[in-house]
């Protein structure tokens, strides 16, 4: 038994040793149960006793003189003025072991796929500090993550934290499940934040498949689910994730969607009284954000490898919560409903599109191919309306004629199936004969955009 979870137990035989203290519901705010009559911290777990005898769970998030604010883990529903509340004198924890392998957790993790019950776990805190800053290890190998555009031009490093971002319906779930079938990493966790319930069924069976399932572990909290279960569904997978990387584990931690867990800290924080900020979020978001980010990466053994969605609203990306989480993150992917709704699938915007890490994680060559790309990319981009009207004239920039001589093999490059996985090395080798297929590359600085 680890340290940690040797506290966990001496924490549970104390309060269970302690003598039991009752508070009451004195308020009922929206969703803010405000209680009074017991002690406890930010954090501790309650239940409150209904008249009917059914327990609710909550979780205190603000000490008030006198009293407490909880958030409830489910529904208010029959809780009324003067209902009896039990402190528990702890936080819930979290059940962690091997046996999570191809199961599906709500947001307190517990299995909801009508699987067997959980053996061989081992209950742990769902806090937990991130690797020390001295100690940790360099993100200096790529990791594969089975999808060809991103393993070229944008390269993830293992212990890398990327970030996705889009608006919605341009295919952000379609690229995670991409990803969990076809990275290299020995594990994935997969936390649904905030998801329609009907994609949730979809995504596991249609997109995920059983392979990809039987090597993940799914984490869910609907669109309709508390808000706090939805935050708690973040740091649940997290808290998972890091079990593994503690065995010496590669870990692909994804979530979707980190706009999610910050519209549900809003919720939270407002109830609780925090004053609005920010379109509306209150300070506690934007110190949430680096608390559960920074636990992602590398550590002294295994790694975390970090992949965050973002959904931009209105598809500003300079928006708050994309423009903190870029601030924090290793490195970004944007995907474009231009080539979304063209066809082009994964619609990664190339040319928006940066790793933080590409330098240390690729060699010499391979960024010279990557930069050799991007100008073509960036060449054909500045010229695209001359092209299309007929106010080009070839020869006018030996750029923009290889930039259009390879389009249609460059398109055929940055596309791919959603069933299909590619292999790095064959990936660097497909982008090599691209660039090679017409001879010598055009020098940088050769010609500009007319």
């Amino acid at each position: 038994m680890s340290a940690l979870a040797s506290e966990v137990l001496r924490a549970r035989v104390r309060a269970a040793a302690a003598p039991r203290r009752t508070g009451r519901v004195t308020r009922l705010v929206g969703l803010r149960v405000e209680v009074e009559g017991i002690e406890a911290a930010v954090s501790d777990a309650v239940e409150i006793v209904r008249r009917d005898g059914t327990r609710l769970s909550a979780e205190v998030v603000a000490v008030q003189a006198g009293s407490l604010a909880c958030m409830p883990l489910g529904e208010l529903r029959g809780v009324r003025y003067g209902d009896v509340v039990e402190g528990l004198g702890r936080p819930l924890p979290v059940r962690v072991g091997e046996s999570l392998l191809g199961r599906v957790l709500d947001g307190l993790g517990n299995p909801i796929d009508d699987g067997p019950a959980l053996t061989g776990v081992e209950e742990v805190s769902v806090d937990a500090d991130p690797p020390h800053p001295l100690t940790r290890a360099m993100v200096d190998r790529q990791l594969s993550l089975g999808v060809r555009a991103i393993d070229t031009t944008v390269p993830c490093g293992r212990g890398q934290r990327l970030g996705i971002f889009a608006g919605s319906g341009v295919g952000k779930s379609s690229l995670l499940s991409m990803i969990a079938r076809g990275t290299a990493a020995q594990v994935c966790v997969l936390a649904l934040i905030g998801e329609r319930g009907r994609e949730v069924a979809e995504f596991i069976q249609r997109d995920l498949g059983p392979d990809g399932l039987a090597r993940s572990v799914v984490v869910v909290a609907t669109s309709d689910q508390p808000a706090l279960v939805r935050i708690r569904a973040s740091f649940t997978a997290t808290r998972i994730a890091e079990w593994f990387r503690d065995q010496g584990k590669d870990v692909v931690l994804m979530m979707d969607s980190l706009t999610r867990f910050a519209m549900a800290q809003r919720e939270v924080g407002l109830s609780a009284g925090e004053p609005p900020a920010t379109r509306g979020y209150p300070p506690s978001v934007f110190s949430l954000l680096p608390r559960l980010l920074e636990r992602a990466g590398a550590a002294e053994v295994g790694s975390i490898t970090g992949l965050y969605t973002v959904l931009v609203e209105g598809d500003d990306m300079n928006e708050p919560i994309a423009d903190a989480a870029r601030s924090i993150l290793d490195g970004h992917l944007v995907l474009s409903r231009r080539l979304a709704t063209s066809g082009h699938f994964p619609s990664i915007e190339v040319l928006e599109s940066i790793s933080r890490v590409e330098s240390v994680i690729t060699t010499s060559e391979q960024r010279a191919r990557v930069r050799e790309l991007r100008r073509l990319l960036a060449a054909y981009r500045d010229t695209r309306d001359l092209i299309e009207i007929g106010a080009y004239s070839r020869g006018a920039n030996p750029l923009v004629d290889r930039a259009v001589e390879l389009l249609d093999a460059t398109e055929e490059f940055l596309c791919q199936d959603i069933g299909e996985t590619c292999d790095l090395h064959d990936s660097w080798d497909r982008l090599a004969r691209l660039l090679d297929s017409t001879g010598a590359a055009v020098p940088a600085g050769a010609g500009t955009a007319p």
